[in-house]
């Protein structure tokens, strides 16, 4: 067990964030355990703790007698200072034993710019960066999350990827490990792999070969023993109702980022925008039933001292019994003054009456993403919101007494023109225009948010080249130009991310070694806009002969076989070409939830169906 001087917590900032010890946070006899999981979203505690996912993991294996899960996040830099000049290897917030000590450590991977933070933890933690490299006596080393439709990035430093929603699956590969244990006489790695690749939803990195073409190219990546599948399909929990979920969470000592609870309504979103992979990554809709919602929330209140509750989801506005379900949740929490929020609005589903209900206290600022600025470019991406959708949705939130108002909005996106750039600032300048003619008066305050498009895996946009950075930051000052009225704040970001993220996104194995470079070079917390440095990556790619625009700039060939298609969500492909046309042609596609199906395949790749408790369905 490591031990923490205390001259080193009184070095760093937030000591809180390395000690442990919180409510709910659970401690277990490392003795009677058979097998233990190291959790960990790899960013600086704060984020991390708001990671759901891992919330939920965390609750389903320790409510095994045999099964341990600890949580450890990434140190910020001046608690890794202080661990390397100590030599203290990196250790599980619970039972302070070192990382190295533990079965499997599993990094949840929620954006690509977090893998340099994997590595320094891994080196932290004393064990060797690539997979090849680790002995039978080291942990396995697994990622999940967003990111695994594209894992080949960092394939080199992962033993194995889960491949979907892990409920299941997290409990399957603990028992196939606790099986392995008993019967193995070698405790070779590779022997456990092959347990592991048997799982439906487990991808081994190392049981794969690519392959690429005279142009250098990527041409194919096949399996090198004959039982182990070339497809792997995302796993889907297919009731919500039949699975554990977070009853205890655990209260930090400190402020996280989202330091409330969270209430997970359903998952899956049908909408069907283009530039969207989580839409596609969680499908099919899958709701909880109003009582199941009920119960948990019971439960996590009576367990923690929290006065706020986030109803989560892709889009929470689109649960089917979402005004009852606020209406009985205020009544169950009267006494407790409890408060419940959304974290989103769609625009087509926003209610002035949900709104007032969950802001009683105040009228804090609401966010609408419009994504585009002209209905040209809206059908494009499949939004399915109008000018005048907006504008009535505004309008009733003003006659109520909202005066702040954010818009979010994507530059880059396919068939982009100047003009739908302009649509923005237009836009922005409409909504205060309403506001001025309802109230007669002008403090309001728009806040027009703009990031980056990056084209993404498993969605109609993967094969549309990425705009460069000077593209980017053409656009953008275009906005900013436009932008007139002292009633809009206008925020956007520094491209070079976006970029990277674009990069990384869509490469293939070769990639690994430019981000092991990087990392080399001093590169972590890239998501981080005050630790991110650009031209290190630069260094990295041009180290390894890599040339970027093949990645990130380059429209790719409907025929081209693509670096990710063998972890896939269950989309089919011809579903993908069919939306890319559609989009080309500003044709809509509904949303198939309450419809006829669109045909993206998924529910029979899956053999998994929309559950959706519309009263009177």
């Amino acid at each position: 067990m490591i031990k923490l001087s205390p001259a080193v917590l009184q070095a760093v900032n937030k000591p809180a964030r390395y000690t442990g010890g919180e409510v709910n946070a659970v401690h277990k006899d490392r003795s009677k355990i058979a097998c233990s999981f190291a959790l960990s979203m790899p960013d600086v505690y704060e984020v991390g703790m708001s990671n759901l996912g891992l919330k939920i993991l965390y609750e389903i294996l320790n409510k095994r007698d045999d099964i341990a899960a600890e949580r450890v996040y990434t140190p910020w830099p001046d608690m890794e200072a202080k661990m390397r000049e100590n030599n203290i290897p990196l250790y599980a917030l619970e039972s302070f034993t070192e990382l190295a000590k533990f079965d499997f450590i599993g990094f949840s991977l929620q954006y690509e710019l977090i893998y340099t933070n994997i590595l320094n933890m891994l080196d932290l933690a004393g064990i060797p960066l690539l997979s090849e490299e680790r002995t039978n006596d080291m942990p396995f080393i697994i990622g999940g999350g967003p990111c695994v439709y594209n894992v080949e990035p960092i394939a080199d430093f992962f033993d194995f990827f889960i491949i979907g929603e892990g409920e299941e699956i997290i409990i399957e590969v603990a028992d196939a490990y606790i099986k392995w244990c008993s019967q193995t006489t070698t405790h070779d790695r590779k022997e456990f792999l092959q347990c592991a690749a048997a799982i439906n939803g487990i991808y081994v990195p190392s049981f794969y070969r690519e392959e690429y073409d005279e142009n250098g190219l990527f041409k194919d990546l096949t399996p090198i023993y004959d039982n182990i599948p070339a497809t792997i399909n995302k796993r889907v929990v297919k009731d919500m109702d039949t699975i554990p979920s977070i009853e205890k969470p655990i209260v930090p000592y400190i402020n996280i980022v989202h330091d409330r609870l969270m209430l997970e309504l359903f998952r899956g979103c049908s909408r069907g925008c283009r530039f969207c992979q989580a839409g596609i990554a969680y499908r099919p809709v899958r709701e909880r039933r109003k009582e199941t919602l009920r119960l948990l929330a019971k439960k996590m209140i009576d367990s923690t001292g929290y006065d706020e509750m986030s109803l989560t989801s892709l889009s929470s506005a689109d649960y089917s019994c979402l005004p009852a379900l606020i209406d009985e949740l205020g009544t169950d929490h009267t006494d407790e003054k409890m408060s419940f929020s959304l974290p989103s609005l769609r625009i087509d589903s926003f209610s002035i009456d949900i709104a007032r209900k969950l802001q009683t206290a105040r009228k804090s600022g609401l966010t609408f993403a419009p994504e585009a600025g002209t209905q040209r470019l809206r059908d494009v991406i499949n939004k399915g919101v109008t000018e005048a959708d907006l504008l009535k949705a505004c309008s009733a939130a003003f006659s109520h007494g909202w005066k702040t108002v954010k818009l979010y909005f994507m530059i880059g996106l396919p068939t982009e023109t100047d003009e739908d750039i302009k649509g923005i600032a237009s836009l922005a300048e409409k909504v205060v225009a309403l506001y001025k003619e309802i109230k007669g008066r002008r403090d309001i305050k728009v806040t027009v948010s703009v990031s980056c498009f990056v084209p993404k895996p498993f969605t109609p946009f993967q094969w549309f080249g990425q705009n460069s950075k000077a593209e980017f930051e053409r656009k953008q000052q275009l906005l900013k130009t436009h932008i007139k009225d002292r009633a809009i704040q206008f925020n956007y970001h520094d491209s070079s991310t976006s970029i990277l993220e674009g990069i990384i996104s869509r490469g293939d194995r070769r990639l690994s070694k430019v981000i092991y470079r990087a990392y080399k070079k001093g590169a972590k917390f890239d998501g981080w806009s005050e630790m991110f440095n650009f031209s290190i990556w630069q260094e990295a790619f041009a180290d390894e002969g890599i040339d970027t625009a093949v990645y990130n700039l380059r429209t790719r060939d409907f025929n081209e076989k693509l670096p990710w298609e063998h972890t896939t969500p269950g989309v089919s492909k011809q579903f993908l070409l069919n939306e890319w046309k559609k989009a080309l042609s500003q044709e809509l596609t509904s949303d198939c939830r309450r419809s006829s199906c669109t045909g993206c395949g998924i529910c029979q790749a899956l053999d998994a169906g929309v559950i959706d408790w519309e009263e009177g369905k």
